[in-house]
């Protein structure tokens, strides 16, 4: 007798997974990334992308938290960007958090005029009416009328030199939330410790930390970073110093996180002026001493 023969098990279907939804984040625009030349024009990701992908997403991990924070304490927020270059951040940041909260608004503050007219027409192309770019320098923005007097968040990544500082001023004077920072190009107390080393020699042993030209560049920016701490310290800020890790082709890899808790501490404004004497930078204590937050 023939045996009946078992038919074969139906073949399983094959699956394919989306390379691009395992990368994005839920609800990006495709679109959007298109435009910024993060994917190319077929939707692709290429080594390049996908690491720029990568960067400007990690450091929206450090800034939702910061937007959560405002978002549950009112309806809507402003959000400033210095230096914001091509405004990857602040297109993301946008469509990922932003696009569906009325009122809220992202302002790109930029000098360079191509970048400026560049953002104004893609966010009218996409529709993000709620984003403004400024051709202004960051010491500009704060006076400026076309800003509101209150800023929520301030970020200033990669604002070279002294930028970063006047971006720290226009945090205070709009009372921002929170700020945001990666430093970028600290020129300005290293060349105030190279003009002062001799002097600097017969004060302090202290001056053996920047004896040396490579020494003098690295401790300049390592203490222009100490002294910005204190400075938002001494405003009222609680503030944390990480690595902006997945940035690793940036040698400027530090993010500066500063979140307005307290009343203005008049230790960490003494103990700015204290580093400033010893290292014999006094000529510094107007841009971080200033007058004192009420």
């Amino acid at each position: 007798m023939k045996r009946a023969t078992r038919s074969a098990a139906p073949a399983s279907k094959t699956r394919f997974s989306d390379p691009l939804a395992e990368v994005l984040r839920p609800g990006q625009s495709v679109d959007l990334l298109k435009e910024l030349h993060i994917l190319t024009r077929d939707g692709k990701l290429n080594q390049d992308s996908r690491r720029k992908l990568k960067q400007v997403y990690h450091l929206c991990n450090f800034i939702e938290p910061l937007l959560t924070d405002v978002l549950g304490q009112q309806d809507s927020l402003t959000l400033a960007d210095h230096g914001a270059g091509k405004s990857y951040l602040g297109f993301i940041l946008y469509d990922l958090f932003l696009k569906g909260r009325p009122g809220s608004h992202i302002f790109g503050i930029e000098t360079r005029d191509e970048l400026v007219a560049k953002s104004r027409e893609l966010a009218a192309r996409l529709g993000f009416a709620r984003m403004s770019f400024l051709n202004v320098t960051v010491a500009e923005s704060i006076t400026t009328d076309a800003l509101p007097p209150r800023i929520d968040i301030v970020t200033a990544l990669h604002a070279c030199n002294t930028a970063t500082d006047d971006a720290i001023r226009f945090a205070l004077a709009k009372e921002a939330r929170h700020i945001v920072l990666v430093p970028c190009c600290q020129a300005e107390v290293a060349a105030l410790l190279r003009k002062h080393k001799n002097e600097s020699f017969g004060k302090t042993p202290l001056s053996e930390l920047w004896r040396h030209p490579i020494h003098t560049r690295e401790f300049g920016s390592h203490l222009t970073n100490v002294l910005r701490c204190l400075q938002l310290e001494s405003h009222g800020y609680q503030v944390s110093v990480t690595e902006l890790v997945g940035w690793e082709h940036s040698l400027k890899n530090e993010l500066i996180i500063a979140t307005r808790k307290n009343a203005p501490r008049g230790d960490a404004r003494e103990r700015l002026r204290l580093i400033l004497q010893e290292l014999n930078l006094q000529e510094l204590e107007g841009r971080f001493l200033g007058p004192q937050s009420a």
